[in-house]
């Protein structure tokens, strides 16, 4: 019991801090001025790479690695989410640096019910009842922000969807890559095109160019540092849901979108006209409703899931020795997508 008390402590802790981290980021991503939103993300797909050679390298990961190289299949699911990642990562970073924190945050508030709704679209689930008000509400909240402000939140909408889609790419490929590996193939996949991209840049001086090295030191140690800032947090995620169950990890997700919430409105002073207050008011309901039936439902399953054991351990088998297998394998709805939103965040 203790151990497992510590585990859990521990989870929490990592889950914090990599959710605390993330909401951050707009902060970080402002520290790179006057750097453009295109020569960031290619330098932070770049620096990331190298820094995931380094991580493979400390930890003697690459044998895994290579082998993962040798499996075509892996190879291009992970290249496309590396494709759907930097499109986040972009639209993140053109919201940031265009003075739009806040509707980057609605992007990944939205996130979770966005995750629910490919469920839907994509791999057919059926949804409880509950799950499609959350969607319903939402989809409410769009509305009321768009004629609010006159204008459709399309960074928030894109990003939403971007890392919904990340999220059902990275779930094809299960258990199979660790943080790491995946942040490599990932990196590897899409690092050509940054390099062009840098080089079309330094050319053409489109979008101020690259600036990079020709600023200050503490602006090219904070663009180096952009690789570490990415990787870190993903590996904490990734030890905080080794120790905690996906109920809580599913509620330490709202952590970074209400992190990055506050910077826009208290740190940046972004205009909140009241539709917007009204629409994100109408998310976090939506958010509330979801959240409550994600932890009911896996409170049920875990129950099923211990009585089926008991029952299967204490009646004989009639099969000749065929398991029963615990009920909780059967949890209804779109659990094993929201399972999506809390393994790939960031």
């Amino acid at each position: 019991m203790t151990r497992t008390r510590t585990s859990s402590s521990g989870g929490l802790a990592y889950a914090v801090s990599a959710y605390g981290l993330w909401g951050v980021l707009p902060v970080f991503f402002l520290l790179m001025s006057p750097s453009g939103p295109f020569e960031i993300v290619s330098w932070r797909i770049l620096f990331s790479l190298a820094f995931c050679v380094v991580l493979l390298a400390v930890t003697r990961g690459f044998p895994a690695f290579l082998a993962l190289l040798r499996q075509g299949r892996v190879v291009g699911t992970m290249a496309l989410a590396g494709v759907l990642i930097v499109v986040n990562w972009t639209t993140f970073i053109v919201a940031t640096l265009a003075g739009h924190v806040v509707e980057a945050a609605l992007g990944y508030f939205i996130n979770p019910i966005v995750t629910v709704l490919l469920a839907v679209l994509v791999l057919r689930e059926r949804l409880r009842p509950v799950q499609w008000v959350a969607i319903g509400l939402s989809a409410v909240a769009v509305v009321v922000i768009t004629v609010g402000t006159g204008g459709v939140p399309w960074p928030s909408l894109i990003m939403a969807f971007s890392f919904g889609a990340y999220g059902l790419v990275k779930k094809q490929m299960g258990g199979k890559v660790d943080a790491v590996s995946g942040l490599t193939l990932e990196t590897m996949a899409v690092a050509p095109f940054a390099a062009v991209a840098l080089v079309v840049l330094a050319v053409t001086g489109i979008g101020g160019g690259v600036v990079f090295g020709s600023v200050s030191l503490v602006h090219t140690l904070t663009v180096i540092s952009s690789g570490i800032v990415t990787a870190v947090p993903l590996l904490l995620f990734a030890a905080a849901a080794r120790r905690l169950p996906l109920a809580t990890i599913g509620l330490t997700q709202y952590l970074a979108p209400v992190l990055q919430f506050v910077v826009g409105v208290v740190l940046l002073r972004e205009e909140m006209p009241t539709s917007r207050w009204i629409g994100f008011a109408i998310v976090w309901v939506a958010l509330v409703v979801l959240t409550t039936d994600m932890v009911v439902t896996s409170r049920r399953s875990r129950a099923r899931g211990r009585e089926a054991d008991r029952a299967a351990a204490l009646a004989p088998d009639p099969a000749g020795g065929r398991d029963a297998g615990p009920a909780g394998d059967r949890a209804a709805g779109a659990e094993s997508m929201s399972r999506i939103a809390n393994e790939t965040a960031g």
